[in-house]
């Protein structure tokens, strides 16, 4: 069985948020697509919604609106949607007994960060035996910063998804995932 994991796509990175992303407009209209495509087939459709319990925490703070999930994704009443405090879903969480309660074998994996949530999620999956394909249309990332040198968010992402195509999991547009369900 084939389930479709929205990671953190939640207000805080879209625009006036407290961490606001690169294109986290365009990956949340891809996700759409997914999550449509995954309701129409009457898939499992899993959320991860993260909320900060660290006392320095600026965003996705606790009962805020940032914390909330992105409107144009809001859960149905039938959809799980599964919290974390880390991020690795799979970390202090029910995600693989909800996955095993499903009998899901593959995830479809989009959501936000590419660097941070995205990549814990996809390479504790990996370790638990998941076949994993992620959108890369459907994810986005920021501009990062090292040695004083900015790394721009495409280049993040890039790098991030060509780590994962090379064993991790299957790195295709949400156009090719589509065809595939």
């Amino acid at each position: 069985m084939k389930a479709l994991l929205l990671i953190d796509i939640q207000n805080d990175y879209f625009k006036k948020g407290k961490c606001e992303l690169v294109d986290s407009l365009q990956a949340a209209l891809n996700s759409k697509i997914l999550l449509d495509k995954f309701r129409q087939k009457s898939l499992p459709i899993i959320y991860i919604q993260h909320i900060s319990t660290k006392k320095d925490a600026t965003f996705f703070l606790p009962n805020s609106f940032g914390v909330q999930i992105y409107e144009s994704l809001k859960p149905l009443d039938n959809e799980l949607v599964i919290t974390k405090n880390f991020p690795n879903s799979f970390r202090n969480t029910t995600l693989k007994e909800n996955l095993e309660k499903l009998n899901v074998q593959e995830l479809v994996i989009c959501g936000m960060m590419t660097h941070m949530c995205v990549d814990s999620t996809i390479r504790a999956a990996f370790d638990m035996g998941y076949k994993c394909s992620v959108a890369y249309d459907g994810c986005a990332t920021k501009d990062l910063k090292i040695n004083n040198k900015i790394i721009k968010a495409k280049e993040v992402h890039n790098s991030f998804m060509a780590s994962f195509e090379y064993i991790f999991a299957k790195v295709l547009k949400v156009e090719e995932i589509i065809c595939s369900i």
